[in-house]
């Protein structure tokens, strides 16, 4: 049985504004991390990654995450994406940035420069994964 999960239809369209907001968080990302702001790094890295995520379940599905529950977005991804090994670990690296979200945001842990270095990692390795997806 699959999995139920909150969404919302979105009309197609509206993809290109998501992958400007995730570009906008991956910017402010940046600059939080060249302030050595590392929390404020953080909150932008798994933002921006999930504002990714949302590009492509609209750009391919019209739907995008409506819970607060943000694993979800992965359910709806694995959903709308055929299944192989590359799309596999695209949303492990997902899972692991949507992961840290209550700790880096709400959590009170103090993240540093190598917490935001491992984060960075693994949105590096999902973005790559959503722009060969996007060039499709």
């Amino acid at each position: 049985m699959a999995k139920k999960t909150k969404r919302v239809s979105i009309d197609k369209a509206q993809s290109g504004n998501h992958l400007i907001i995730a570009q906008d968080f991956y910017k402010g990302a940046k600059a939080a991390t060249e302030q050595q702001s590392w929390n404020a790094a953080g909150v932008l890295i798994v933002h921006s990654a999930i504002a990714f995520a949302d590009t492509i379940t609209i750009k391919y599905g019209g739907v995008k995450s409506r819970g607060d529950n943000h694993l979800e977005v992965i359910t709806i991804l694995e959903e709308i994406v055929p299944s192989s090994e590359k799309n596999k670990k695209a949303s492990h690296q997902l899972y692991r940035l949507i992961d840290h979200k209550n700790a880096v945001s709400y959590g009170g842990n103090i993240y540093n420069e190598k917490d935001i270095e491992q984060l960075w990692k693994y949105l590096h390795r999902f973005k790559d994964w959503v722009n060969t997806i996007l060039e499709k």
